[in-house]
């Protein structure tokens, strides 16, 4: 078992939590896992980027290769557009599909979602519309980990068991909150997937 994925999303949209979410639910798993990130202007809306790398043996290196993408989940449209050259031709994209506009020059919306929609196997769904209706807003990017948790290769009882881990400290009713998220997001995976 090898799952390689790349997250990206702007700054403050929770990518590097979705990171340590999974992260911990592989370790849980009894796998091996590597992870880089990149922060770039995050503090300020900018891009930022992991490569993390699941297996269930030793992982040499911890940056994925153009083409080498399992997986990209990412909280911003352009942003996925942005690193579909990493995806392998069978891979899989989970995007949310409203945009952080973030640059006077951002470029169309109806553009960006054309480019999108070529891929044969995508889910794009509305993080912060189901996050509103079932837990808050700031769950988005746990939304988009429930969507994308199909994908992983890790047991959904560990992605929640990894929530909690990461999320406890925060309090009971957090975890609560970020646990519905998590299981919307995986519903309306589902529905795409039929």
């Amino acid at each position: 078992m090898k799952t390689d994925i790349i997250l990206s999303g702007v700054g403050g949209q929770g990518i590097l939590s979705i990171a340590a979410v999974i992260g911990q639910a592989a370790l849980q798993n009894g796998l091996y896992m590597k992870q880089a990130e990149v922060h770039g202007m995050s503090q300020r809306g900018g891009d930022v980027q992991s490569n993390l790398r699941i297996s269930d043996t030793p992982i040499a290196s911890d940056l994925i290769a153009k083409g080498h993408a399992d997986l990209i989940i990412s909280l911003e449209p352009m942003e996925a557009l942005r690193y579909l050259p990493y995806l392998k031709k069978d891979g899989w994209l989970v995007t949310n599909s409203e945009p952080f506009i973030n640059i006077p020059n951002y470029p169309e919306t109806d553009k960006v979602m054309d480019e999108l929609d070529k891929l044969p196997h995508k889910v794009i769904l509305d993080v912060e519309q189901i996050a509103k209706e079932v837990a808050t807003v700031r769950s988005a990017n746990i939304v988009m980990l429930g969507a994308a948790s199909p994908f992983l290769g890790i047991e959904y009882a560990k992605i929640e068991e990894g929530v909690r881990s990461i999320f406890g400290r925060k309090g009971e009713e957090v975890v609560a909150l970020n646990l519905k998220a998590l299981q919307a997001g995986r519903e309306v995976a589902k529905k795409i997937l039929g």
